[in-house]
Formats: structure tokens, sequence, C-alpha cells
């Protein structure tokens, strides 16, 4: 049927009162269709309006089956047909609204052709006194169209969604042909004023004038200043509860850019960025997103208070409270400062790729023009204009500045004689070396360095000092630790003094934090990876101090790390070095650390180990500790010497003193079952156990001894195979350092914190060698 044919439609229906619902506001100047103040006597047939205000809301229907009936006729004579008893046959149609016309699924009978939003005048709402119908009627010029719905809440959807679409598509044609600014300012605000007052609750509802605005501006570039800030004003409330699109964020962080003093930034922008950090779920889907907040943080950097601004800004999205109450801010800050630090190094990492990389060097099978085309570096523009154009970097670098090519070069050189000292891995593997192995580079590169341009220094100094800040939040640090542990930056920020050193207070709070799930973080992810004790270990490109972090991060993991053993192997074959001259200079940690692998007989060579040996005699502490040592090897020869009872149960509310006292009033050196059930003991206890070398059956039902005590049992009573810890306090964290215990086959933790996990991994120790666990 043609929608679209000629005819009378300019008079409205007699005997009948109406009102119009399309809303008064003009489009370029246009009013609005319908006459208001036309007045006609009453009738059977009434047209009404649910107005917005009665609180119902409606989800944007974009198709549906309803009756359809169309009457082609003047409409002065439509009051006798819908006044008569029987009306015009209904055709049954699912109806599709797209965002130009109304089609159907079946195009035949009334809806032959579809309805284009442009050539319905009118539309109204219909019900009968007598036989109620639920109607909505569409006037085109020569006839009428009746969509006839089953209940009054379908009725009123199928109304405001098609009055929705009209008026969308009348915004979206009008301000695609902008003429005077002046007037399209206007009409975004009526366009903003509709999506706010529509009863329609749906995303497309406040995402579609987004859209058509983010064209307008996208398609006319040559705005001034005031046009870009008077269309940011007028948008705001619709950014209130939605992400700005893609093409809007651009316009955006060109605002930022160009005029990061303007108060609409703090005004406008800052609750669009606050949401952003709140609620998005990943930046990979929408990368402006993540520029639009860069250059948000930016701009607040540029202000007078410059990174006091930043700090407050950060401070509000933690909140007052000791607690967060946006678990997605975190992430969302740290990528964005991970991506903002990529950025300063963008270009030598873009020459890197561009030159052979550290693969290619060794095995020569990559050519030229295979190789990754560079990329442009994207860097915010200065705020200062620079009279004459000069290059980010410069073309022929000074002998103090080495490019990054020249830097992978040379970082291969010292690998390659790296390597040649230590066992050889597979033939021909393809693994990429070691970070450190690219990283700790002989003395002739300790004069590297990187500079930078001024612009990106700054971007630098701005978001390493929010890392900083992230770092300072007792709730925040656990999920920093586990965001940073697999080291997120480049090789060149890593080669890089001046952002290792100011990323050198975040890995301190690290190594402070006494929280076994943050300081463990500071430790390399996997094996055969590195992290950040490496890093910032002596000889490590990130050291700058004589081994203060190295030592508190080494103090805060022997306290928490039941692989004791495991952990001082690994520092006596990597840094054994630093730790003896650490110790010589006094430091009470390595001190220790030199003694236990003494006691543990970490270390084989004799030679290495009268160096130990020497370095401890050389100070006061190393030499009263090593005289400590020596009492307890001598003591512990002694119990193996003089033998004793081989069993013994000590009285109930015993302490730790009281074991300490019973044990050296005598010798226990064959005692293999010992009872300290229902006594007062503790994990300090443990140290008194582990002089026990033939214990076999340890019983501590009901006592404090919690998960301190059993790592140190763990790790020394290799002989014991059956122990009761019915109620007691320990926890998986203990309770996990029993399975490098080879002679346990029998386990009792009723009563105890133990998780199904834990139960489920203990039960699978390699041989099954704890058979019995209840």
């Amino acid at each position: 049927m043609d929608f679209g044919g000629g005819g009378g439609g300019g008079n409205e229906l007699h005997n009948n009162q109406f009102y119009p619902c399309e809303e008064s506001k003009p489009l370029l100047g246009e009013m609005s269709e319908g006459n208001n103040n036309t007045k006609l006597g009453a009738g059977p047939c009434k047209r009404s309006l649910l107005h917005c205000s009665s609180g119902m809301r409606y989800k944007l229907l974009q198709e549906g089956d309803i009756q359809v009936c169309v009457v082609k006729h003047p409409r002065t004579f439509l009051s006798k047909i819908l006044t008569s008893k029987f009306l015009r046959r209904w055709e049954p149609h699912h109806l599709t609204l797209t965002d130009s016309s109304l089609a159907s699924a079946t195009p035949t009978g009334y809806m032959e052709t579809s309805l284009s939003y442009s050539t319905i005048e009118d539309l109204q709402l219909l019900s009968w006194d007598n036989a109620p119908k639920y109607c909505v009627q569409l006037s085109f010029p020569g006839g009428t169209v009746l969509l006839q719905a089953a209940n009054s809440y379908l009725r009123d959807q199928w109304f405001h969604s098609l009055q929705w679409k009209k008026k969308i598509y009348k915004y979206r044609k009008v301000l695609n042909n902008p003429s005077r600014w002046d007037v399209v300012l206007k009409e975004i605000r009526a366009l903003v004023d509709m999506a706010l007052t529509s009863p329609l609750q749906d995303e497309s509802i406040h995402q579609a004038p987004l859209h058509i605005i983010s064209t307008l501006l996208a398609e006319n570039t040559n705005l001034s200043t005031q046009d870009h800030e008077n269309i940011i004003v007028a948008i705001a409330p619709l950014l209130e509860n939605n992400h700005p699109p893609p093409d809007l964020c651009e316009f955006f962080c060109k605002h930022c850019r160009e005029r990061p003093r303007s108060m609409v930034v703090i005004e406008v922008f800052t609750p669009v960025v606050q949401r952003i950090l709140k609620h998005n779920m990943d930046f990979g889907k929408c990368p402006r997103l993540r520029l639009f907040t860069q250059e948000y943080i930016l701009a607040l950097n540029e202000l007078n208070a410059g990174m006091e601004v930043v700090k407050k800004f950060i401070h509000s999205m933690h909140g007052p409270t000791g607690q967060c109450p946006h678990p997605r801010v975190l992430p969302n800050l740290v990528a964005v400062c991970l991506a903002a630090i990529y950025s300063c190094y963008e270009e030598f990492i873009n020459s890197r790729d561009n030159s052979p990389s550290l693969k290619e060097i060794r095995n020569g099978c990559q050519q030229q023009n295979d190789r990754k085309p560079p990329m442009p570096l994207r860097l915010p523009a200065p705020s200062i204009p620079i009279s004459s154009p000069t290059p980010s970097l410069p073309l022929s670098p000074p002998p103090s500045i080495v490019n990054s090519s020249e830097i992978l070069v040379e970082l291969e050189r010292n690998n390659n004689s790296a390597n040649a000292k230590r066992k050889a891995g597979p033939a021909g593997g393809d693994s990429e070396p070691n970070l450190i192995d690219c990283l700790l580079v002989s003395p002739a590169l300790n004069a590297l360095s990187i500079q930078l341009p001024a612009q990106a220094d700054r971007v630098l100094g701005c978001f390493a000092l929010i890392l900083k800040m992230l770092s300072d939040y007792d709730d925040w640090r656990p999920a920093l630790a586990s965001l940073l542990q697999p080291i997120p930056f480049p090789k060149e920020a890593l080669a890089h003094a001046k952002f290792t050193k100011e990323l050198k207070y975040v890995i301190q709070r690290f190594a402070e934090d006494p929280r076994q799930e943050v300081h463990s973080c500071l430790l390399s992810v996997r094996s055969g990876k590195d992290g950040w004790f490496q890093l910032y270990s002596p000889g490590g490109v990130a050291c700058d101090d004589d081994g203060e972090l190295f030592a508190s991060m080494v103090h805060i993991l022997m306290g928490s790390c039941y692989k004791t053993k495991k952990f001082l192997l690994s520092l006596a074959e990597n840094k054994l070095g630093p730790c003896m001259l650490l110790a010589l200079r006094g430091n009470q940690t390595m001190v220790e650390i030199l003694c236990l692998m003494l006691e543990y007989n970490i270390i084989e060579n004799k030679d290495t180990q009268l160096q130990i040996i020497s370095t401890l005699e050389s100070t006061q502490v190393g030499l009263r500790m090593y005289e400590q040592l020596c009492d307890r090897q001598r003591e512990l020869k002694e119990l193996q010497r003089k033998g004793g009872p081989t069993r013994l149960t000590l009285p109930s509310k015993s302490t730790d003193a009281d074991l300490a006292r019973l044990l050296s009033s005598g010798s226990f050196g064959n005692l293999e079952n010992l009872s300290l059930a229902f006594t007062n003991v503790t994990s300090a206890c443990a140290e008194q156990l582990i002089k026990l070398p033939s214990l076999k059956q340890l019983n501590l039902w009901s006592t404090q001894f919690g998960d301190a005590g059993l790592r140190l049992l763990s790790e020394h009573l290799a002989c014991l195979q059956v122990l009761n810890l019915c109620e007691t306090p320990v926890t998986d964290a203990g309770l996990l350092a029993l399975s490098s215990m080879k002679s346990l086959c029998s386990l009792n933790m009723n009563s105890t914190k133990l998780t199904a996990d834990t139960y489920e991994d203990l039960k699978v120790t390699p041989k099954g060698r704890i058979s019995r666990i209840l």
C-alpha cells in the first residue's frame, strides 16, 4: 500500500477531544505538528496521552506482533468510521521499527510498503468506551494507520517507541546538515532534554543522541573553542549514566590537550571519568575511554596545584573509608598508568621493533622486509607552543645517549657471554632471553641512559606518582602487587634510571607489607622468569642503593616462606656475593641468612663455607650469631650421642618455657614419641622440637601450635611419621608445608581451618606418602 499518496488531512476529527503528544520543542525553528488550541465536542471516541510523569517505564521496542488496519480517506470523515459498530478488517503483522521506517516482515496487504517516519504527520493514542480496543493512530497524507495491541501497556510501549524513532530520525536528519551553530546548539539541548524525559528505559535512549552528536562533531572539525565548551556542557546530563562513544572520547581528548585549564575539565569531565573508572570492565573493547581518562589526568596535572589535584582525585576515587567500595577502580587506574608509561617509551620500542630483535641476532633468521614498520609516537601536545619544530628524540644522539637498537645489540653481546657460564638449554630453543639477562649489562654499559622528551618526562612523572599513591592504600596494595607481579613494563622503561627510581617506592611498600599475598609478589610469577626481587637486588639494573631494599625484601620473604631451604638455595646460587657483602657491612638480616646457609648445609664447597665463616666473624653481630649456631650444633650432636628415653608426655598446662627447661635438663637423642596434648605450648616450642632428630610421633592436640611452627618442623624433622594437629589454629598456609615431609604417613587435622582444596592436595602427595588423613 502506498503511504505517500496525497489527500486532505489538515483538519482534526470532529466530535472528539484530543491532546497532541508531540513535544512542543522546535527542530531547527520548525514548530511541532498539531494544533494545541483545537477544542471540539465530546464523543464516544476519546484520545488521551500517557504523560511521562505517570511513572511508567517501557523498554524500547525494535519489533513485535500487532494488528494493523489502514484507512485511506480524508481525515474529516474519520470520526464516522471510528464510531461505527464494525471497523474495517485487521491484518496481523510482525512489524520492525528500523532507523528510518516502520516495515513488516511479510510485506503484503496493508504493509506492502514500509511507512517512513518522515511521512507520519501525527501520532495519537485511541480508546473506545463501549468495547475497548487498544490502538495507536498514525496519520499520513491521505489516510490513517491503526495499530491494535493486546493491552494498554503494550499499546503505550508501541506508542512511545514509535514516537522516539520518529523524533530521533528527525534530529539525525536535521543535525546532519547544520547551517547556523547557534540554532544547532538549541537543537542539541532539545535532543538531550528529550532523551532525559523519555519514559523509555533502554541503553540506546541515551546512546543514540550521543552518537548523533559525536557524528556531528566528527564531520565539523573547524569549531571554535567556545563552541566546544557549549556542546560539552549541553550533553553533560547524558554522560552522568553513560560512557561517551569513541568519537566523543576523541573530542574530549582534544579539549583536554588544548584547554587543560578550562573549567569544563573539572566540572563536566570529572564525573564522567569517575564513572568510567568505577564501571568500565575492559579498556581493550574501548581503548579511547582509557585514552580520555589519561588525557583528563594529564589536564589535572597542568593546573596550578599540579599533582595535589591529582592526589585529591585519586583519594576521591578510593573514598574516605579504609576499603574502596568500587572494585574496578584500581585495575582501571593501573591500566591507564601502564598505557601512559608505555607511550613515553613508544619511540624507543618502535625503533627496537624495526631493528633486529634479540632472537633474530641469535638465530639470524628474519629478513629486513619481514620486520614490522615503525609506529608513530603518540604523546600529548605540549602546553607551551614551541617556536621551531624539533624532533622528539635527537636524530644523532650524543655519546651518553644510546638508542634502543644499540642497547639490544650490546645487551645481546653481554647476554651471550653470561650464558656461556651457565648450563645451556635445548639447542636452538625459541624462548626469549630472560629479562634480567637483557638488562644486567657489563660495566661498560653502566653509563647507559635513555633521554625522554620534556613532555614525555612529565607524563612519566605524573603516572609514576599515581602508582606510588595507589601503593599507599592498604586495601589496594594486594591487588596492585598482583597486577605488577608479571613485570608489565617494557625493557626500555626498566633500563631508564629515572623510572626505576620512581618505582622503587612502590616496591619498598610491597617489601614492608607483612601480608604474604603482597610481598610474595616480589618474586617471579613462575620459574624461569625474573621478578622485582631480582631487578632490585645488588647487580640488578634497578638497584641504586647499597642493598637496603634487597635486605628488606629478603627479610620479609624469609619470615613467611615455608620453603626456606629452597629460597636459601636460590640465594646461594644467584646472590651469595651481595649477601656476604651486606653481612660484612653489619646487616643483621644477611648475617642470619649466612648462618642459616651453614646450618642447613646449603653450601657444599668448603672454601665458600670458610669465606662465609670469615665474613661472620668480621662483625660483632655476625660473630655472636655464629657462636650461637655453633652452640646449637654442639647441643644437637650431644643429644644424638647421649640417647635417652623413647617416649615422653608433658603434663597439661605446660608452657614453652617448661618444654625448653625439660629438654635442656637431660639427653633426648632417642626420643621417638612426644605428646604435648592439652598443653599451652605455641609455635615457639618448634625451636626445641627440631633438636629431636629421632622424633617419629608428635601429638599437639588442643595446643596453640600454629603455621610458623609447622614450617620449621617441615624443614628439620625428616623422620616424623605421625602428627596430630586436632583442635590447633593451623591453616592452609602451614599445612601445605607438610607436603615436603617425605616420612609423614599419618596426619590428624580434625577441628582445624583446613579447606577442601588443601585436603585434596595433601591426599595426592607424591607416591601417596600420607596414607591416613583424619
